[in-house]
């Protein structure tokens, strides 16, 4: 393989790179562009815009993460089920142009009957994975929708999702909730977050636990600028009940951007558990590792 063009294809970004013959990264591009900006059949002169002037010729491979592989997007590729590694994501690239362009199919598993799926997480944790010359460990994406990964020997065994982002962004804007907070976030609280994590810890409910936040202002116990940094660590709290208890001595691997994974890390230090964070390219490295496992037949 003289070069890999590796792309990060999500709901609302694209972000592309090209690879030298020995993975590193050349260039970087991004753009405005993802699925739900690309019209019927707008594929194919998305990914040409993006990538023009990169080579095209034998030997230059093309592997496509994220939402891209989803029924919206360009080329749906069936998951690829728990529990796989490198070898097995490989050998179930769907492929748009046969030796040319391919997507990496995201995976799923199942819980007492009940599927979870993810796409481009996958390919962020092998990055994370070749990067840091480990084969096992707990691996956090914080985001809209959290994922906790558990991999074992090179392979994801099992993850599970947490619409963390998502429900923080409801009751934010969308519920009783929002008449007590502020238009604006401004800057993080870091005393106002540790506090939401602790009450979320301490109890058994967010249904319950949200509800603080009006309890909080009606009595004028906490200020409203401290509100979104306190409602933040309650969703984030409630999602690392379910995960940890206190005292864990295994470091949990944080995959995202600075600012959430600063959040989990003090978070997940309420716990006792220490963390290490990922390299921001861990997506290239894992498009990388990808390639270089698959052999073309």
């Amino acid at each position: 393989m003289n070069a890999l063009i590796a792309l990060d294809w999500g709901t609302t970004s694209l972000r592309a790179a090209l690879l030298d013959a020995q993975g590193r990264v050349a260039e970087e591009r991004s753009a405005p562009r993802g699925i739900l900006g690309v019209p019927a059949g707008g594929f194919p002169a998305v990914f040409e815009e993006i990538t023009a002037g990169w080579p095209r010729g034998a030997g230059t491979l093309a592997l496509v993460s994220g939402m891209a592989g989803s029924r919206q997007g360009w080329l749906e590729a069936p998951y690829c089920p728990c529990p796989a590694g490198f070898a097995q994501v490989a050998s179930r690239l769907a492929w748009i142009e046969p030796g040319r362009i391919a997507i990496v199919p995201g995976m799923s598993c199942e819980s007492d009957g009940v599927p979870d799926v993810m796409r481009g997480e996958e390919t962020q944790v092998f990055g994370a994975m070749a990067a840091m010359g480990v084969q096992g460990g707990t691996f956090v994406l914080p985001g809209t929708h959290s994922k906790w990964v558990r991999v074992s020997q090179g392979r994801i065994e099992h993850f599970q999702t947490f619409m963390t982002g998502e429900f923080y962004a409801l009751l934010r804007q969308h519920s009783i909730l929002s008449r007590t907070l502020p238009d604006a976030d401004g800057e993080p609280d870091a005393p106002a977050f540790e506090r939401g994590v602790r009450h979320a810890l301490s109890q058994g409910s967010l249904l319950h636990t949200a509800f603080s936040v009006r309890a909080l202002a009606l009595f004028e116990r906490m200020p409203p600028a401290q509100m979104p940094s306190y409602l933040s660590g309650l969703v984030i709290g409630e999602e690392l009940r379910t995960q940890h208890r206190p005292g864990g001595t295994e470091p949990v691997c944080l995959i995202g951007s600075e600012p959430l994974v600063k959040r989990y890390r003090g978070a997940l230090g309420i716990l006792g558990i220490p963390t290490r964070a990922a390299p921001p390219d861990s997506t290239w490295r894992g498009l990388w590792a990808i390639a270089s496992t698959w052999q073309p037949s």
